[in-house]
């Protein structure tokens, strides 16, 4: 450990905490384990579906095989919150802005490169990119915006380089 850190002192290399990372992979759009996929959620709600290769076998195949083609309960997206002094950190409720509840957020964290409050979080499907919600933060409405992809990159761009 100590030899990796000296020789990452030249080009800024440091410790690297589990909230760093938390920022790091919400900035991306990128669920965890337990957070945000769990067996609760169907692949076609967490994004994950086209990463199922039907010509392959797997375990409970004829499961996914007969509700692959349901239409989402909720699906994952990405959240920008008007949050200034505390951010999401999940299970918090999110309403569209009739009040009527829109889903509830899994992960929540302060991007630190685009400089956001985020959060990743489970919306009904009718709400589009750029729809206006309010996540309870703290028992307090925080305006938010669904984005369309990633905070961070959202083409992968940066991932390809």
């Amino acid at each position: 450990y100590a030899a990796l850190l000296e020789a990452g002192k030249a080009v800024g290399a440091g410790p690297v905490g589990s909230r760093a990372l938390m920022s790091l992979r919400v900035e991306k759009g990128y669920g965890s384990w337990g957070r945000d996929y769990s067996p609760e959620y169907w692949p076609q709600e967490t994004g994950l579906a086209a990463l199922i290769k039907m010509d392959k076998d797997f375990l409970n195949k004829s499961a996914y095989a007969a509700l692959m083609d349901t239409p989402p309960r909720e699906v994952l997206r990405t959240l920008v919150i008007e949050a200034t002094t505390a951010d999401a950190t999940g299970n918090e409720p999110i309403f569209d802005l009739a009040g009527k509840p829109a889903g509830k957020v899994s992960s929540g964290t302060y991007g630190y490169h685009v400089g956001q409050s985020l959060a990743l979080a489970y919306l009904r499907p009718d709400i589009a990119a750029g729809t206006e919600l309010d996540v309870m933060v703290l028992g307090r409405p925080h305006r938010a915006r669904v984005l369309e992809g990633a905070a961070f990159d959202p083409e992968g761009k940066r991932l390809r380089a």
